[in-house]
């Protein structure tokens, strides 16, 4: 490792440990009036290490305000106008763990808000605050620790513009974040007076950005490698494209997923668009939200850009990001991507009754309301299955459904059927993203969901690498196709659903290898055949499929939910029955026993039984449901409870399920 990513390193580590992880620098944060002044709890020390947050409301024509730590939480900045500091609006306090509001002028109108939280680290963020002496040539000092790519300054005494220099800009050049203008540029005369260095800037004497005797804010963003478990990562990228003004439009390689994208045009007029994956960034059409950094309006709602593993793709002719043949420019911010120490950092058991009321607020990107299941999950919910655990007369039939942030809280997928993608009979969202890290759900979904008197379940899961990866991509029907994903291992449990057709769910066990499959929602036996995962392992970055329609039917949309064994948190296995006389104890390595077990019989028919701990794995009959079919809940004492894994008992042997003698099963488990 170079000296100087050695030295980044080990100052971006310094106040929280030797690593750092985009989860300790970057947050985006929604919540609205029924938060009420509770502070916000994102895991980010501003209070030790400083930072910015940035305020937005989603719904209607406030202001983006920006609060920092240099100026203290008494004063903040508009970033769609020409104000200098004010102080009308305040913070409460900058936390150890996020912060506290002090009133309700950040959270009005019981409506959304987002809130995005950036805190000083080398290598990605510093904020530096300087009187200005109005002489050309003078060096603002900072401590980036790298040459910094963005550079943002604010004159705080005078209605100035907001200043914006971004990597490939040449000194003379420059934008300004409270206005739609074009690049410009002032000939010979340049706000800058020389390259920025990784510990100065050098600026001119314009009033706004060095005004003698006036105050300033400089903002700095790096995007240097010095994050992650090895000190080796990116978490944030600067860049530029051309737009193409087609669908698919200009794929855009990041080197990551992002979490967080600021784009605008440079060669013509255009907007600053905010775009996050908390408000709804899918991975297709589904619609993205986006809030413009230089206007007080309203998020807006179309289909931007797609989410990729390793950047992002344009959509259509879309003058904010796709027009054809103009230039823009772009930050885009990683997806957490720490591996998670404890089962409930990623995945919970959520047991509840319908009621069919919806209480407890409005979902911002439909208006209606909402029904809160979990308001403190402690991690925010990238996908979700949820299941009836009875029948009844005049009901739907139960149903295991599917849902994920990565294709958009308005489509579901059912395990037991091999049907395409669907809204439902109510169309609109299931779920809601009215807050983050809670699980509402949503008024569409009172049939299904919600409906007054049905007992349910849902499991919640976090995407983390080394556990839990969602992929969506588009097949191109060429045998040998590979497809990227961020799980940082091999996956040992892979599952691929057609989205836009008819097909099977698709089962890859590491167990079985890459020459056979299962089908999610059938009862068959593993089969033998190259046609699904072309009979090649998958690897730590990508898992390969075939020219099947099931896995890669051309221009076909996918979803694929990957799995791995991680100590003492997930375990992808496979056991042996023994039949009548003994049990069988599946040691996963866990310590308290397995929340979620999910079991299917490969050597021959079997339905794929599901167990938690929210209904009960017991010393005794535990309750179990079937992925497969639409059949109600049972209990059975086929399943005990065993503080390295689980016990599969003698009576799963008589029954002929989970303990034929040498039948072969595999496994999930989760801690």
């Amino acid at each position: 490792m170079p000296s100087t990513k050695k030295l980044l390193t080990a100052a971006a580590g310094s106040a929280g440990g030797d690593k750092l992880f985009v989860e300790d620098v970057f947050s985006p944060y929604i919540y609205d009036a029924a938060h009420g002044t509770s502070p916000i709890v994102n895991g980010i020390n501003l209070a030790d290490d400083g930072g910015m947050v940035w305020f937005k409301h989603r719904t209607a024509g406030y202001s983006n305000i920006l609060f920092d730590t240099a100026r203290g939480t008494s004063n903040h900045l508009v970033s769609n106008t020409t104000a200098g500091n004010a102080t009308s609006i305040g913070l409460g306090s900058f936390n150890t763990n996020g912060f506290s509001f002090s009133g309700v002028n950040l959270n009005v109108n019981s409506a959304s808000h987002v809130a995005w939280t950036f805190r000083k680290a080398p290598g990605f963020f510093d904020i530096v605050t300087y009187t200005g002496n109005g002489t050309s040539g003078r060096t603002v000092a900072h401590n980036l620790g790298s040459v910094p790519k963005i550079i943002i300054i604010k004159n705080l005494d005078n209605p100035n513009r907001w200043y914006f220099w971004i990597t490939g800009f040449a000194n003379n050049d420059y934008l300004y974040l409270n206005e739609t203008f074009a690049k410009n540029n002032f000939g010979a005369f340049a706000y800058l007076t020389a390259d920025p260095t990784s510990t100065t800037v050098t600026i001119a004497s314009d009033t706004t950005v060095n005004g003698n005797n006036y105050n300033f804010v400089m903002y700095l963003f790096g995007d240097d490698a010095v994050f992650g478990e090895d000190g080796d990562e990116q978490i944030c990228k600067m860049g530029s494209y051309t737009g193409n003004g087609t669908t698919p439009g200009v794929v855009v390689a990041t080197g990551f997923e992002p979490q967080f994208v600021l784009v605008k045009p440079t060669t013509t007029t255009g907007p600053w668009s905010l775009i996050d994956n908390m408000r709804g960034w899918t991975a297709d059409s589904a619609g993205d939200r986006w809030i413009e950094a230089n206007t007080s309006g309203a998020e807006y709602t179309s289909a931007m850009m797609d989410l990729t593993a390793t950047g992002f793709t344009t959509r259509g002719n879309f003058s904010s990001t796709n027009s054809n043949g103009q230039t823009y420019i772009y930050m885009a911010i990683r997806r957490p991507m720490k591996v998670p120490e404890a089962g409930t950092e990623v995945f919970q058991p959520l047991t509840y009754s319908g009621t069919g009321t919806f209480p407890n607020g409005t979902d911002p990107n439909s208006g209606v309301a909402t029904r809160t299941i979990s308001s403190s999950l402690g991690f925010d919910v990238d996908m979700s299955i949820t299941k009836w655990r009875s029948g009844g007369s005049g009901t739907p039939s139960p149903s295991s459904s599917l849902m994920g942030r990565l294709r958009g809280i308005y489509n579901e997928l059912f395990t037991y059927d091999s049907a395409a993608e669907t809204q439902g009979s109510n169309t609109g969202p299931r779920f809601s993203t009215r807050a983050s890290r809670a699980f509402d759900l949503h008024d569409y979904g009172v049939e299904q969901l919600n409906k007054s008197g049905q007992a349910l379940v849902s499991y919640v899961f976090k995407r983390a690498p080394k556990f839990m990866d969602v992929v969506a991509y588009t097949g191109n029907g060429t045998a040998g196709r590979t497809v990227a994903h961020n799980l940082d291992v091999a996956p040992n449990l892979i599952i691929v659903k057609r989205r836009d057709s008819t097909a099977n769910w698709q089962v890859y066990v590491s167990a079985l290898g890459a020459t056979k499959y299962l089908n999610l929602d059938l009862t068959d036996a593993a089969a033998t055949a190259s046609s699904r995962w072309n009979n090649t392992e998958p690897t730590s970055t990508v898992f390969t499929v075939a020219a099947s329609g099931g896995v890669n039917n051309s221009g076909g949309t996918f979803i694929a939910y990957l799995f791995a064994t991680l100590d003492g948190i997930s375990k992808v296995g496979s056991y042996t029955g023994t039949g009548t006389g003994t049990t069988v104890n599946v040691d996963c390595g866990f310590s308290n026993g397995a929340r979620f077990i999910l079991i299917k019989r490969t050597d021959s028919s079997g339905d794929w039984f599901v167990y938690d701990s929210s209904r009960g794995i017991n010393a005794g009959d535990s309750p179990y449901l079937l992925f497969n079919t639409t059949a109600q809940e049972v209990n059975t004492d086929y399943i005990d409870p065993l503080n390295a894994g689980f016990t599969v008992t003698t009576d799963a042997a008589v029954t002929g399920t989970l303990n034929v003698n040498n039948a072969n099963y595999i496994f999930l488990a989760i801690a």
